[in-house]
């Protein structure tokens, strides 16, 4: 099932974007990108370990799909009337780039735009979110309210309840009444109490979390409407590094091309999505905190039990027939890391670019596996780019958002910024660490510090870039392994997954005579080189002496 072809897949997207949740599921399966599991699958011990193989069985990020369970059970054997969709936003870039609308190349200049140019949401009187209301006693009765819905439990033998995970958190900003939406998880606590994790680092915390401060001075619970299922659009907003006072349902009007529709809230006074699968509406208390977690987080660790904000659900709302959205995070890659990936990198690099003017640089690439993008961040930049560009890009991209840029590593053109082999093998032959490795004291923490020490983080910034002229890369030339791979694929050996650097190329280090005793090699004439270098025969030297001066 996850053969199925995807012609039409890369770089083939250039249509609106889906006005909500279940449009794009068709979109994605008119393409070939989702996959229905109709067989029961238990959502506590099954469904995410299963979604979760095709990021960690070695299949190839083009093959990725979206799933979509129609028969879900739980570990206690109730069976959900729901569907639940794992992989639908950002399985794979192209499975984003259905979602925005846009080939995947164009995905960077697309939120660029939205950014400068917002389009305001317009409010409507009714809208397809609520359809059903639940309230009240309906919310308390024994598997109803929030044991109605069927979340999935993330990392089975770990994570301490079902959680909330693919969410859009909408609170308000007491003083300026501007929204703001962000992706937090929220455990399950009872039928109508959630435990919701706000992002509270000194720097770079998460807006929400900065309204729940404003609220606690004002000894006042704070409104929040948690928004499953969206038009991918509105999702993605979600968790983008936006200004704390921008209205992400007007930059996803700009990603859409037209205002959001959004409809005011049975029972707090918030707007919200009016084409959402489900939203759950409620209060958070801001005198009182309560434990929340094991669960595992997307640094790679299992977050710990910690204090964090109790939510009293008022309402929970939905669609007639809804689909329940989840993600894959933890451990990346992951849903969650491609989500942040296809757009951070563009952003990253316009900064550079356009912000700071950086000469030479070419690519931003941040590592994806195990590290979670964040703290790890590659730069390519072209060849004979000047040493202070060079620095400066490293520097810039360090310190352009909180969190981001714990190593940096320039290396050059030559090297593919998404192969680790080549990043270290560049680090191994490019660099002096004595000249070409900066330390920065006095960083913000990584996700996951709050668990460890207090203490500040620091930096490192490496200049791998190439810094004289070198031999050839030592594998045979290109068109050498191309005639190679032909006859392989003739053969019917097994299919190749070519990894960068795949053939040789020159480095600037190689002479004309070089290259005639190569073509003379590959045509069977070594033996005219030999009776050359009969000739260049000397005495009193020694082994391994060049035979030209440096």
């Amino acid at each position: 099932m996850l053969d199925k072809p995807a012609d039409v897949v890369a770089g083939a997207v250039d249509q609106r974007p889906a006005p909500d949740f279940q449009t794009h599921l068709a979109d994605l399966d008119a393409r070939g990108l989702l996959v229905r599991i109709d067989r029961p699958i238990d959502k506590d011990t099954e469904l995410h370990p299963l979604v979760r193989w095709q990021f960690l069985g070695g299949i190839p990020e083009s093959k990725r799909r979206a799933f979509l369970f129609t028969n879900v059970t739980d570990g206690a054997g109730r069976r959900y009337d729901m569907p639940v969709a794992v992989g639908a936003l950002a399985a794979s870039p192209e499975i984003y780039a259905v979602g925005m609308g846009q080939p995947v190349g164009n995905i960077g200049q697309a939120w660029m735009k939205a950014i400068a140019n917002p389009i305001a949401p317009v409010e409507v009187a009714s809208a397809p979110c609520q359809d059903i209301i639940i309230a009240g006693d309906d919310l308390r009765r024994p598997g109803c309210g929030l044991a109605g819905l069927p979340a999935p439990v993330s990392t089975p033998g770990f994570d301490a309840a079902p959680y909330l995970t693919a969410t859009l958190c909408i609170t308000r900003d007491p003083d300026s009444g501007v929204q703001n939406m962000g992706m937090y998880r929220a455990a399950l606590k009872a039928t109508d109490r959630l435990a919701v994790r706000m992002v509270a680092r000194p720097s770079g915390g998460a807006g929400g979390y900065y309204h729940w401060l404003k609220y606690r001075e004002r000894r006042a619970p704070m409104p929040i409407a948690i928004v499953i299922g969206a038009a991918p659009v509105v999702v993605f907003t979600s968790p983008q590094k936006l200004a704390i006072d921008c209205d992400e349902l007007a930059v996803a009007g700009g990603l859409a091309g037209t205002a959001v529709r959004v409809v005011k809230a049975k029972t707090v006074d918030l707007m919200v999505p009016a084409n959402a699968e489900i939203v759950i509406e409620g209060l958070i208390d801001t005198e009182r905190l309560e434990p929340e977690a094991p669960f595992g987080e997307s640094n790679g660790y299992v977050a710990l039990e910690a204090y964090n904000m109790p939510m009293q659900v008022t309402a929970i709302t939905r669609r007639r027939a809804p689909v329940f959205c989840s993600i894959i995070s933890q451990v990346t890659p992951s849903e969650s890391s491609v989500i942040k990936k296809v757009a951070y990198e563009p952003l990253f690099l316009n900064h550079l670019r356009n912000d700071l003017s950086i000469k030479g640089v070419r690519r931003v690439v941040m590592h994806e596996r195990l590290t979670n993008l964040r703290p790890v961040i590659f730069l390519q930049y072209a060849a004979e780019t000047p040493k202070s560009e060079v620095w400066r890009g490293l520097s810039g991209a360090a310190s352009f958002m909180a969190g981001c840029g714990k190593i940096v590593i320039a290396v050059s053109e030559d090297i593919d910024p998404e192969s680790l082999d080549a990043v270290l093998w560049s680090l191994a032959y490019r660099s002096n660490p004595v000249e070409d490795v900066h330390i920065e004291p006095y960083r913000s923490n990584l996700q996951g510090a709050q668990y460890g020490p207090r203490s500040a983080d620091s930096g490192m910034l490496i200049d791998a870039t190439r810094k004289r002229a070198m031999p050839p890369l030592a594998l045979p030339a290109r068109e050498f392994m191309e005639r190679a791979r032909t006859i392989w694929e003739e053969l019917g050996l097994p299919a190749l997954a070519t990894q960068s650097p795949w053939h040789g190329y020159t480095l600037g280090d190689w002479t004309e005579t070089w290259e005639t005793f190569a073509q003379r090699a590959a045509m069977g004439d070594w033996e005219s080189t030999g009776r050359e270098t009969l000739a260049r025969q000397r005495a009193g030297v020694m082994p391994e002496t060049p035979t030209r001066e440096r």
